[in-house]
């Protein structure tokens, strides 16, 4: 179960043995995610671990909704025989899913445009259109685009 949380951390902060600043890694009560060993292991690592409120599903709300998107726009649309099949394609489905996949709740935005849309935000740049210049409609100039430049939340310009 430490691979979990070392995989996280290589990830997004690259090869270091701590988190740069204290972050939440939030899981549901299973019992190899609140085994002492794992929740140590964690911590060390700099993870403020946070759990689900016990017996209550809808608290597990983001987690179920993401399952449920990927089986439903990854694992469904492709004909695979097997799980190992479905597990050899997760690294692949999950790039596309953090990069290019449409976020309804972000303003149909991926989580990667959506976070360089708030870091460019919060040091003062106009971001970039939320569309790469072959996607977007009004692609000649970022002023003519119909989509987010004003702010990282998301109001349409038009």
């Amino acid at each position: 179960m430490q691979d979990l949380p070392t995989e996280n951390l290589e990830k997004r902060f690259g090869n270091t043995l701590k988190v740069p600043h204290p972050i939440e890694w939030l899981t549901d009560n299973g019992s190899c995610y609140i085994a002492d060993a794992t929740r140590t292991f964690a911590r060390s690592l700099g993870f403020i671990i946070c759990t689900t409120p016990v017996r209550s599903p809808e608290s597990n709300g983001m987690a179920e909704s993401f399952v449920k998107t990927f089986k439903r726009d990854y694992v469904y649309v492709n004909d695979l025989p097997d799980a190992a099949s479905v597990l050899e394609k997760l690294a692949e489905w999950m790039e596309d899913y953090n990069n290019w996949h449409p976020h309804q709740g972000l303003k149909m935005r991926s989580p990667r445009e959506y976070r360089e849309a708030v870091l460019a935000v919060l040091a003062g740049a106009t971001p970039a259109c939320q569309y790469a210049s072959s996607r977007c409609a009004a692609r000649s100039t970022q002023s003519d685009c119909g989509y987010y430049h004003a702010n990282a939340i998301g109001q349409q310009r038009r």
